[in-house]
């Protein structure tokens, strides 16, 4: 089918955030005394809302985390891609392949808007992206529920059954399936197996994304 929009997620698909994220994640829960790998909180945390993985950290301790936090995680995740966060390899390339066709698109995050905002600045890929990022902070539903996807669809001004949802994460899959879209799961950090089962069509390189959407 041709689709009328595509919606992409945001980390693990445009931005290569997902291993920079968690290591920083690992160390500040480290310094409370809960000691996982990084490979054990991709698993455990990746596509989940901050505030559920805040949630499981504090049930592992068997108490609150400090009000600091979360402004110190984030603080300190931005400093680590002011450095080091680099695009999705292939990425730029699905993206200007959509644009050509007239396709119209946009990214849809469970992150906060500055956030989205700041790491498509540090990549290079935000121009694409002007006055077309939504954000679950704003529309105030988290994957795996489908209303960040379906509210971008109204967005973007297209039926739901009509867009493609590009998302890396098995609660981003769910959503997809959810609100009724077909959705490609780029199985980088989350197992092919996995986001098949969840009913995504799974690829393993950007530079496949855009016979994909043909």
């Amino acid at each position: 089918m041709r689709f009328e929009a595509v919606i992409f997620d945001c980390d693990g698909v445009l931005v290569d955030s997902e291993t920079l994220e968690n290591q920083v994640f690992v160390e500040c829960v480290a310094a409370l005394g809960l000691n996982l790998t990084v490979a054990e909180a991709v698993e455990l945390y990746k596509g989940r809302k901050l505030a559920e993985c805040i949630a499981d950290v504090e049930e592992r301790l068997g108490r609150c985390v400090p009000d600091t936090f979360i402004p110190d995680f984030r603080a300190q995740s931005a400093r680590v891609f002011q450095h080091h966060l680099q695009p999705i390899p292939g990425v730029e390339a699905a993206i200007q392949t959509v644009q050509a066709r007239s396709v119209p698109f946009c990214v849809a995050s469970s992150g906060p808007r500055e956030k989205i905002e700041a790491n498509l600045g540090i990549t290079g890929l935000l121009s694409y992206f002007q006055g077309a990022i939504v954000s679950a902070y704003e529309v105030g539903s988290w994957k795996p529920d489908p209303g960040l996807f379906l509210h971008a669809a109204r967005t973007l001004g297209v039926p739901p059954e009509t867009c493609a949802v590009i998302e890396d994460s098995l609660p981003g899959v769910q959503a997809g399936v959810a609100a009724g879209m077909t959705v490609f799961g780029y199985a980088r950090d989350t197992s092919a197996e996995t986001l098949a089962a969840a009913g995504a069509q799974v690829f393993q390189d950007m530079r496949q994304l855009p016979a994909l959407l043909q």
